[in-house]
């Protein structure tokens, strides 16, 4: 696989990461039956997309990658969808994040 394909994927990755913390949300404490099994679906789906762009690119830089976008989406939905607006501080450590996601991917090397 490509690396363009393979970061198209970890783009699905963190879309389906992002709707299941969303879902987790919703599901107050898995007390909820379709939240909660759209969480566990969205999970799975999540993981599985992951361990196909590990194939292409290594694992530290996948996840690392993963991880900071989920953060910065997991934000953004928790404003759109559930009102919560961060402060100066979580503002700061976004930019933070975007910046050491971009150095790992652009920057950094790994073999």
């Amino acid at each position: 696989m490509s690396n363009l394909t393979a970061y198209l994927i970890l783009l699905i990755a963190v879309v389906l990461g992002t709707a299941a913390n969303g879902f987790a949300k919703s599901a107050q404490g898995f007390t909820l039956l379709i939240p909660t099994l759209l969480t566990a679906v969205t999970i799975v789906a999540c993981m599985y997309t992951l361990s196909l762009v590990m194939k292409s690119i290594p694992v530290g830089v996948t996840y690392a990658s993963f991880a900071g976008l989920c953060i910065i989406a997991t934000i953004i939905v928790g404003v759109v969808k559930f009102n919560q607006m961060p402060d100066l501080y979580t503002i700061l450590g976004m930019v933070l994040i975007i910046s050491g996601v971009l150095i790992v991917n652009l920057i950094g090397k790994t073999s």
